[in-house]
């Protein structure tokens, strides 16, 4: 395979795109697919029918995770997996973690219509609620194929609602019979948007990601009391709200303290119950999270964040306790691997940068199981989580074509 320079189909790749864009469409144009809905499922029915309609044997897990798999030559071999998400952010993009998933399939029909054997079978995988907008954290399922949380763990995961992962798999019918991971995998490809300008800003294609910000997410109770808003003297007063508010500014204080090494604190979401007039709350959450570019400083931050907590309690007069907590980022992403894409980035005349991610991406946690890369694609003015994220047919297709070089050279080991 080295050394064939093999091209996809841009605008069957595209079309995939656009009628994934029309599936849970946001108010503003983006998409709002939260994971396991009716939106979700129904994007799920179409990406098997493309798989069914290339002849991709399909098997989803318990928890949702679809493989679609073309047989190599040695099919007892350890697979090559091509995988990212089709769940959305309630407020997302029409390419955040799709562009993934649908390059994975451009990749196989691609090798079929060139009539490119592999020696491996390769898989497409679409990982169940990466995003962690309905069930929290995010990168739930591929954790969990990893062997780094337990299925009971993910299946007991609840939205706003109260209902679990289980529940909502069954609602809507997308859990399989399949076991999650236990099995081998020779290698993870994972192509996605930026989420940031540097590709752009460089007039760079495609980026080479060396590995992750090292994030820590949070989620924090603030407990006080009930009382009237009215008659209640200042000294007697519990407010949750209050509590969580000194936190929220905490937090923030914490982001800026590091900004310089480009440390980001952020409080994403605030809970309060009743949250009604005139009575002072007695419960509060927070979701936190915060992040930089090397341990030691995540590490710091955390320290910081940590001692916030015991003055925000004093001041608030309420209890404010973590109440779970989780870590994400932070791997080297396969040396191996890296240098395949460089090398046949080369090849193929596609101009490549080192880059780190910010964000959280499924091939972290692969990481931990098999040799992982990432690859990023450029994103208008690097916005992403908002319905305004965009990018061009012409930005993704050097990205797709060296995962489609890259991955079949790799699956002729």
């Amino acid at each position: 395979m080295t050394g064939t320079n093999l091209k996809i189909d841009p605008e069957r790749f595209w079309q995939t795109i656009e009628a994934s864009a029309a599936i849970g469409t946001g108010p503003q144009g983006g998409l709002r697919r939260l994971a396991l809905g009716k939106a979700d499922a129904e994007m799920r029915a179409l990406f098997a029918r493309w798989c069914e309609d290339g002849g991709y044997a399909l098997t989803t897990d318990r928890l949702g995770n679809m493989f679609a798999r073309r047989d190599g030559t040695e099919s007892d071999l350890p697979p090559v997996l091509i995988g990212s998400h089709l769940d959305t952010q309630a407020a997302g993009g029409r390419y955040d973690g799709i562009v993934g998933v649908l390059a994975g399939l451009e990749v196989l029909r691609s090798l079929d219509e060139l009539g490119v054997e592999t020696k491996r079978p390769i898989e497409i995988v679409d990982w169940t609620n990466e995003e962690g907008a309905r069930f929290t954290p995010p990168m739930m399922a591929s954790s969990v194929f990893a062997g780094r949380q337990t299925l009971d763990w993910a299946l007991a995961r609840t939205d706003d609602d109260g209902v679990t992962v289980a529940d909502a798999l069954e609602s809507q019918g997308l859990a399989g019979e399949a076991p999650v991971g236990g099995r081998s995998v020779d290698s993870y490809f994972e192509l996605h948007i930026e989420q940031g300008p540097e590709l752009e800003a460089a007039g760079v294609p495609v980026g080479i990601v060396t590995g992750g910000y090292v994030a820590r997410g949070m989620r924090l109770a603030v407990t006080g009391d009930n009382a009237h808003s009215g008659p209640t003297p200042m000294h007697k007063r519990r407010n949750a709200i209050v509590g969580a508010s000194m936190v929220a500014v905490a937090v923030n204080e914490i982001g800026w303290r590091y900004a310089h090494a480009d440390g980001k604190a952020t409080v994403a979401r605030i809970e309060a119950w009743p949250n009604k007039p005139g009575i002072l709350s007695s419960e509060a959450s927070l979701f936190i999270d915060f992040r930089s570019p090397d341990r030691e400083t995540t590490a710091a931050m955390e320290g910081e964040v940590r001692a916030s907590l015991s003055d925000c309690a004093r001041r608030s007069q309420c209890d404010v306790e973590i109440a779970e907590d989780w870590t994400f980022g932070g791997p080297d992403f396969d040396p191996g691997l890296m240098d395949l894409c460089r090398k046949t980035a080369e090849r193929l005349g596609i101009a490549t940068m080192d880059l780190m991610s910010q964000a959280g991406h499924d091939a972290y946690h692969l990481s931990h199981l098999c040799p992982s890369v990432l690859l990023f694609s450029p994103c208008e003015d690097g916005i992403s989580h908002n319905e305004r994220e965009a990018t061009s047919l012409a930005d993704q297709v050097p990205g797709v074509t060296l995962l489609l070089n890259a991955v079949a050279e790799r699956a002729n080991r």
